[in-house]
């Protein structure tokens, strides 16, 4: 098995939350997985596009995908809105002649992309080249008697015929890794909600009450962690103050990852 693979971090990993890129690389490390940081990576834009005339804002993802092609490597990201945009813009180049021409026409790549690159998320590439099984079997300090529960939010699960990620409704990929982890997933109902991650700047009162509404279900199960794979989500749950009133605490999936295997 090719262990090795273009990586994608993203700009939130890179200023904000460099902490939870190294746990990140530090574990792959472990697992014997080689991450190679692309070299001319651009943001990504955060958003995907749904103007369907909008071709600007997805060059820098095409040529992220197109490099790791050129290498014969999946491209692996670590940030959820990222792989969101990425993943969605790679169906486009697949699916979209419009879309295809245009940009390779600005492009000018040696040659021309057509959405062969394969993206995957790191929690994908646990589950799907790696194995839960086989990395339980690597961790060195199990999580024990800590009841944690997933939150997907949006990102990761929808689209879900373009996202191919997780059942949209009911998830189980991070239920996996927390178990795998040696740790107890709870599940719980607001986990596939979203937290109005985008709406924080103008709608402060509507993303309060959705995330009361995600710490208030959480609580009710018996949650006393929460774990999510998207930056946007994890900064968004920790400034709304709900978490330290339920006396439940946020981690990024990288952080529990690098403690389980005894690298954090």
């Amino acid at each position: 098995m090719n262990m090795k693979y273009s990586y994608y971090p993203g700009c939130t990993l890179k200023t904000k939350a460099q902490d939870l890129e190294k746990f990140a690389l530090d574990s792959a490390k472990t697992l014997g997985v080689a991450l190679q940081e692309q070299k001319e990576w651009q943001c990504c834009g955060a958003v995907y596009p749904l103007a369907t005339d909008e071709i600007a804002t997805k060059l820098s993802s095409v040529r992220s995908l197109a490099e790791a092609y050129q290498k014969g490597e999946k491209l692996v990201t670590l940030c959820a809105a990222c792989h969101h945009v990425i993943k969605r813009v790679n169906e486009d180049m697949k699916h979209k002649e419009d879309i295809r021409k245009k940009v390779n026409n600005y492009l000018q790549l040696p040659n021309d992309y057509e959405g062969e690159c394969e993206v995957i998320h790191y929690l994908e590439m646990l589950r799907d080249e790696i194995g839960f099984e086989s990395l339980a079997q690597k961790v060195k300090k199990p999580l024990k008697n800590r009841k944690i529960g997933a939150y997907y939010g949006c990102l990761l699960l929808r689209p879900s015929k373009v996202m191919k990620f997780d059942d949209p409704e009911n998830p189980s990929i991070i239920e996996d890794f927390i178990k795998a982890l040696g740790a107890t997933p709870i599940i719980y109902p607001y986990r596939t909600e979203c937290c109005g991650g985008y709406l924080a700047i103008d709608q402060k009162d509507v993303v309060e009450k959705m995330t009361q509404n995600i710490f208030e279900s959480a609580s009710k199960y018996g949650v006393e962690e929460i774990v999510t794979a998207c930056p946007l989500c994890k900064y968004n749950l920790e400034i709304s103050g709900f978490g330290d009133e339920n006396n439940i605490s946020i981690s990024y999936f990288t952080e529990l990852l690098a403690e389980a295997l005894g690298v954090k």
